[in-house]
């Protein structure tokens, strides 16, 4: 504790503690104050250099005379920046930040170092706090300066008041399991192939690299959360950034698949648990088509078996099965390494003696919560205002409504009202705008909200007529993000038109077209629209319009239209179903014209309704539409307990598989009746040998058709 700096000190303010006590018991606590505020000595902390009285090192002293006014708290500065939340961030910005300090109108400009930012990264809050999105720049610290409009006067700088790091990873969160392929982007660095890469003190394996300012890794396995990852040098420099990868239970979609060389006279197979990413000891590799000519080998304690012979190319068909695991084969495979991600058979018999099912992971209940005021432009200075442009409701059934929601994965996800309970209302809570919560997986997102009118009638509508985005929201797992401003500054008063050539319909289908419309934030996700869906009947007349789609200006600068288009069968779009790739604009001035539709497969080999031998699978297409690179067969028995997996390059029509129920009933599929579902995809940029998982799936695929035909085994 500090003491007493004198013996007059001490008397001083013994004595008026003394008087405090005794005041106490007769007048209370005003006149006590009093004895404080009139003290005839202020309170000054100095070092104690000699080390007497307590630990604290410090004393007080107590000096007679007039109080000095210079050693009062100095007033705040009329305009000043105090400090920037998050005080770092990625040099290819994009966060989401809150700058704090004194004298903010709502006209203020924002630069940070020489950048200006543009006035649609700013929202102003109210006189103590400006939200912005970050822009690019360079590693280091950045003046951070504030100025209302043209008032020279009023311009404040926190000097170094943001810094940015030196890397990001990309993408920047992933399974707890590990196994993420993430590229890492430096600015002005000078990586080679001695950089080393940790996360979380633990090593992201180093794939390849591409530069000097971008090299891929491989993550560990985590625990949930935001971690730290450093990148040390061969020169001894280790370059740490804070909350760069975050885990969760998510899955990037960027595992497995086929890689490495032309396949000469090694292949090198790796089968792994889906679940776990544990390699699976003694699964079956099967290295050819045919079982008395194929090679049959099973995989060591990590998961691996490699097959060396001469002339082993220049492709091989490679199916890979185990007990318990569904079975998956790669046709036509062309390049020396396979990564196979096996899924476990949900099946008592799989699990232990008791009976248990085998582990699936579950879901995390790392949530990141983020809460916030949806606000919209000042119309007088830090005014609460709001619904602008929305009509008046005009009955009792209706009411002005907002709502906050995240990016969708896919452009046809469609927009879905959210429940009545999260409406964001004009009797909201709220100081600048109006109070919202929502919560979800968490990693650096985007939020935007929906303003407008809603009835209370059932089924409950809602029209949208104002928009608003907010992006660089970065939450960790278990976090509450705080004071995240959405400005609601778009109206959604455009037409977006539609050109397409449907595929060839069937006697099977498709018989209509179901058309989405939704606004690409980057490659961050989609904005599904309240008005974004429109479905027509085949044959088709004339071109589809999206009325009330938000023009491109404020927050959604740089953003773009997205469209899409699928031809199904029936109401709920089930299959035969053909979906066309997607189509940008950044205007509603021209019609969009689609690219061409994936004619539908049709099984030929087993013919549909009849029994399968297991060993030959084969499809057409009618003539026309659009160029295939890969099919993908999904057989499907036990009502879908035991299913097998079949990738095959898109000039690949007909190939024979082995006969794994040759080798084992345990390895194949179940005696009975079968699903299968024939897929046929177009995809950006496709080479069979670099094929990753998420080529497989329709989340990969920018155009495709599916069927399903059904048969017994």
């Amino acid at each position: 504790m500090a003491h007493l700096g004198n013996r007059t000190g001490n008397h001083v303010l013994n004595r008026c503690w003394r008087t405090l006590g005794a005041l106490l018991a007769f007048v209370g606590p005003p006149l006590a104050s009093g004895c404080i505020s009139r003290a005839d000595a202020p309170f000054t902390r100095v070092t104690d250099r000699e080390g007497g009285g307590g630990g604290g090192g410090s004393s007080i002293d107590v000096e007679g005379g007039t109080p000095d006014a210079s050693i009062d708290l100095p007033p705040s500065a009329p305009h000043a920046v105090l400090g920037v939340n998050p005080p770092h961030g990625s040099f290819a910005g994009g966060t989401l930040a809150i700058i704090s300090g004194n004298g903010f109108a709502g006209t203020a400009r924002v630069w940070f170092g020489e950048v200006a930012l543009d006035p649609a990264a700013i929202v102003a809050i109210d006189p103590q706090h400006i939200q912005v999105t970050v822009p690019p720049g360079h590693h280091g610290p950045a003046d951070v300066r504030v100025q209302n409009g043209a008032d020279d006067s009023t311009l404040a700088s926190l000097s170094g008041g943001y810094t940015y790091d030196q890397f990001y990873a990309d993408p920047a969160s992933g399974p707890t399991s590990g196994g993420t392929r993430i590229a890492v982007f430096g600015d002005r660095t000078r990586w080679n192939a001695d950089t080393a890469v940790l996360i979380d003190q633990n090593p992201c394996v180093v794939d390849e690299v591409i530069s000097k300012t971008e090299l891929h890794c491989t993550t560990p396995a985590g625990t949930p959360g935001s971690k730290s990852m450093r990148v040390s040098t061969s020169d001894g420099v280790d370059v740490d950034v804070l909350d760069a990868f975050a885990y969760g239970n998510s899955d990037d979609g960027f595992k497995g698949g086929l890689s490495g060389n032309t396949l000469d006279d090694h292949l090198k197979v790796l089968a792994l648990d889906n679940i776990t990413s544990r390699g699976l000891k003694g699964a079956t590799v099967i290295v050819g088509s045919d079982l008395e000519s194929a090679d049959v080998l099973k995989t060591d304690g990590n998961g691996v078996v490699v097959v060396s012979r001469p002339d082993l190319g220049p492709k091989r068909t490679v199916t890979i099965a185990r007990k318990c695991y569904q079975p998956q084969t790669f046709v036509d495979v062309t390049v020396d390494t396979v990564t196979a991600y096996l899924d476990p058979v949900l099946s008592p018999a799989c699990g232990s003696p008791e009976g248990d099912l085998p582990p699936t992971g579950g879901s995390s209940t790392y949530a990141a919560n983020v809460t916030g005021e949806v606000v919209w432009p000042l119309t007088a200075e830090f005014r609460r205002d709001g619904w602008l442009n929305v009509p008046t409701p005009k009955s009792d059934d209706e009411r002005l409504v907002a709502y906050v929601l995240r990016l969708a994965s896919s452009p046809t996800d469609g927009f879905s009202l959210p429940g009545a309970g999260s409406a964001i209302t004009p009797s909201s809570n709220g100081d600048r705008g109006y109070t919202f919560t929502t919560s979800g997986a968490p990693g650096n997102f985007t939020l935007y909200a929906l303003a407008g009118i809603e009835t209370s009638k059932t089924p409950r509508t809602f029209t949208a007529y104002q928009m608003g985005l907010v992006r660089g929201v970065a939450a960790a797992a278990g976090e509450t993000k705080s004071n995240v401003y959405i400005q609601i500054d778009v109206d959604l008063d455009h037409a977006l038109t539609l050109n397409l050539d449907p595929p060839t319909v069937t006697t099977r289908g498709p018989d209509r077209i179901q058309a989405y419309a939704s606004i690409q934030v980057g490659t961050e996700g989609y904005a599904p629209l309240p008005n974004g869906f429109l479905s027509r009947s085949l044959p088709l007349t004339g071109a589809l319009s999206f009325v009330g789609v938000p023009t491109l200006s404020g927050s959604l600068l740089g953003t773009s239209y997205i469209a899409t288009a699928r031809a199904v069968t029936g109401q709920a779009g089930s299959t035969p179903r053909s979906v066309v790739g997607l189509a940008s604009a950044t205007d509603t001035s021209e019609p969009l014209q689609l690219d061409p539709f994936v004619q539908v497969p049709v099984l030929t080999t087993p013919k549909p309704n009849t029994t399968w031998d297991g060993m030959g699978l084969a499809s057409k297409r009618s003539a026309g539409g659009a160029a295939v690179d890969l099919v993908v067969y999904e057989v499907q028995s036990g009502a879908g307990l035991v299913g097998w997996t079949v990738v095959a390059p898109g000039s690949s029509s007909a190939f024979d598989l082995p006969d794994l129920n040759a080798l084992s009933t345990d390895l194949g599929l179940i005696p009975g009746p079968l699903s299968i579902t024939v897929s046929a995809a177009r995809i950006k940029d496709f080479a069979y040998g670099t094929l990753r998982y998420r080529d497989t799936t329709p989340r990969g695929w920018a155009a495709y058709a599916t069927d399903v035909f059904y048969a017994s085994y």
